[in-house]
């Protein structure tokens, strides 16, 4: 694959990744394994891409897979109780596949020539420091020698032996922490269901003085940056006088994900703390411990019950990473967000007080609830 292909591929496979670029036999893979070992340690699930300039095989000829694909299949995947492999035809990019998303980041070698952030390793000759002056290399985020740095300040990088370990995983460590803290978060106020069960729309219930749209929002609104209120569009006028910033559903039919995924597509840069309206008990206290447990680097941050391990889809935190997932779970049939928690990596969350967490969504509920409130404590 030349250069030009290359450059054509300036997507970004992951949101938290890092290259490993330099000459064959420079220390890249002796280093790239310290640093993968040290993140796994740490608890993180690294994921790894290996782009070579030689050709390689894993289906060899005679083997099963190998047949396969001189019979005419364009992938195969081969696997065993333990492990599994996919063999297809490609361009030597990056893959956008589940597989990469679903690991907390990503380590590269080699692709020099995307703009990737990048260490960049520097031979005795100094051989690809011509190439990231002429900015063929691009997005270099520090220099890494094999003895001798001399003349490598100029460049106003921060630079490394390659053995030094601590000191790498350490510069990693605060440039993944870095891109985290530059994911705003953001409120989602789901409103505008359907609300079949309560007979009426549940945001303009009032268990308090206020609704509970206008409590969601509060709520949400001493922990996010922006603060947004979800519904479909035929509703808009009638929330705009709340004075909260709508967003109304571009995916229609899909229920509260087509509401996330409206949300991701406005401000695909966030993460989204997602909040119904149907949490009468809500306080302050337990949205600030659920953000304030936000992993980035998980696909969401949500509670769970005392003695129930199924996550609350509707009081959660979404990660920008989670939008391909969703997207791909819907193409496939599958509109649960509760679904999705269960099946990805995310942070579970045990509440400070379950109470909390009790929803309501039908009349008798409501009067239960309202009865708990005038008494001043939880849900019976």
């Amino acid at each position: 694959m030349g250069p030009g292909m290359l450059k054509a591929e300036c997507r970004i496979a992951h949101p938290f990744e890092i290259a490993f670029c330099g000459l064959s036999g420079s220390g890249k893979t002796t280093l790239i394994k310290g640093v993968i070992r040290h993140f796994r340690q740490m608890g993180h699930e690294p994921g790894y891409f290996k782009h070579g300039c030689h050709r390689f095989d894993i289906d060899r000829e005679g083997k099963d897979s190998f047949l396969a694909r001189e019979a005419g299949a364009v992938s195969v995947m081969i696997a065993d109780p333990g492990k599994q492999a996919l063999i297809c035809d490609g361009s030597g990019s990056i893959p956008p596949g589940p597989a990469f998303r679903s690991c907390d980041m990503l380590f590269i070698e080699g692709l020099k020539e995307l703009p990737t952030p990048k260490l960049l390793f520097v031979d005795a000759r100094q051989t690809l420091l011509s190439m990231m002056q002429a900015e063929t290399i691009r997005n270099v985020m520090a220099l890494v020698h094999e003895g001798s740095s001399t003349g490598l300040d100029r460049f106003g990088l921060p630079v490394f032996h390659r053995d030094d370990l601590a000191g790498i995983t350490a510069f990693i460590e605060g440039f993944f922490e870095k891109r985290a803290a530059e994911v705003p978060l953001y409120g989602l106020v789901l409103a505008g269901g359907r609300s079949t069960r309560m007979g009426t729309d549940k945001a303009m219930l009032n268990y308090r003085p206020e609704s509970q749209l206008t409590a969601t929002v509060s709520l949400l609104s001493g922990t996010c940056g922006k603060v947004f209120v979800s519904c479909r569009r035929e509703q808009a006028e009638k929330y705009a006088g709340y004075g909260v910033p709508l967003i109304t559903d571009t995916y229609l039919d899909m229920g509260p994900m087509g509401g996330l995924l409206s949300a991701q597509r406005s401000h695909s840069e966030a993460a989204w703390f997602v909040a119904a309206c149907d949490f009468p008990f809500m306080d302050g206290g337990t949205v600030a411990s659920l953000a304030g447990n936000r992993d980035p680097f998980r696909f969401a941050t949500a509670f769970c019950g005392p003695g129930d391990p199924r996550p609350e889809p509707l009081f959660t935190i979404y990660e920008p990473k989670s939008r391909q997932q969703l997207l791909q779970r819907h193409g496939e049939g599958d509109d649960s967000l509760s679904s999705f928690l269960r099946q990805t990596r995310i942070v579970s969350v045990d509440p400070e007080d379950p109470n909390a967490l009790h929803n309501v969504n039908d009349p008798a509920a409501m009067k239960l609830a309202l009865q708990a409130i005038q008494r001043g404590n939880g849900p019976c």
